[in-house]
């Protein structure tokens, strides 16, 4: 089920949360939501799920409208906030057949479901404990849980991978691309290599605004106005004489140390020039073993902070 954003605004007296954003995001994408706190991220995943009213727009969720039918919009939506509210004195299995009832699952398929979410979500061993007895990686899979028990066309998780360790992170992540193939996932998270290896599409919101929309590899694109290289060189030659035959170069713009204590080099060019000849050539000139000379691709934390520090 696609999402439909329009012209949407959150105002707090003179300040504006969400400054007038419109989107689509369509059925099977799953979308890294990202942004500096106090962006307005979290603001517009709560009016998505109808935890808040805009001051302007509208959200449709298919052809439901969060201001016309919200109820229905609720229903159509599995959400996962960022502090995940459980009732702790609850056993797992009782809380999630209290959040199945909640969501409308019928009487017949709640034990069914609560099954499927125990195994997708790695509870077996736990089921029967209280959730406060729970780590903070299983509680987080508790949340995950009751996010998808009523099997919701779309799914919000706020920093879903919170608490969990290396191996959960990578079975949650599978899980969230599986969920992904059928359904309509909005990931909103501070881990960003963990967004590249989930989603198929991010989008950075900053000051209320969206500042960039595309895949990874598009953004980079974007972002890659100059050469950058990665420059090694094997040679017991003084690294401050090989950073200023470097800097002397024509081409280059600017040369920074990558290593305490090899001749390992990263070299940005001038704009819409190459420098990669000229360092082989320099190379040759002073006798000098050039081991790697490989690009530098732009990394999406570099692309965040320079679209997010203004």
């Amino acid at each position: 089920m696609d999402i439909l954003v329009e012209s949407l605004s959150k105002k707090y007296g003179a300040q504006r949360a969400v400054d007038n954003i419109s989107f689509q995001i369509k059925r099977g994408e799953i979308i890294g939501f990202l942004g500096p706190n106090g962006a307005g991220k979290t603001t517009t995943m709560k009016i998505i799920t109808c935890f808040m009213a805009p001051t302007e727009g509208d959200v449709k969720i298919g052809d439901h409208s969060i201001r016309e039918n919200p109820e229905r919009v609720k229903q159509l939506i599995g959400y996962l906030p960022e502090h995940n509210p459980l009732y702790l004195d609850m056993p797992v299995i009782d809380y999630l057949k209290f959040v199945a009832q909640l969501q409308g699952v019928k009487k017949n398929m709640v034990e069914q479901r609560i099954r499927e979410m125990v195994a997708k979500c790695g509870l077996n061993a736990e089921k029967h404990k209280k959730i406060g007895e729970l780590s903070k990686g299983f509680r987080q899979r508790v949340g995950l849980a009751q996010a998808m028990i009523h099997n919701p066309e779309i799914l919000i998780l706020d920093e879903p991978t919170t608490g969990l360790d290396p191996n959960q992170i990578v079975e949650i992540r599978n899980l969230i691309r599986e969920l992904g193939k059928e359904k309509t996932v909005i990931l909103s998270t501070h881990i960003l290599p963990e967004v590249e290896a989930t989603c198929t599409r991010i989008m950075i919101i900053n000051k209320g605004k969206i500042v960039a929309d595309g895949s990874s590899a598009t953004l980079r694109k974007q972002a890659q106005g100059q050469e950058i290289l990665k420059v090694k060189i094997e040679d017991e030659s003084d690294r401050n004489l090989i950073y200023a035959s470097l800097r002397s170069i024509d081409t280059v713009s600017l040369v920074d140390f990558l290593s305490a204590n090899e001749n390992v080099f990263e070299v940005q060019s001038k704009p819409g020039l190459s420098s990669r000849r000229n360092i082989f050539e320099m190379c040759i000139k002073n006798k000098w073993v050039l081991t790697e000379l490989s690009g530098i691709e732009t990394r999406l934390e570099d692309i965040f902070r320079n679209l997010t520090m203004n």
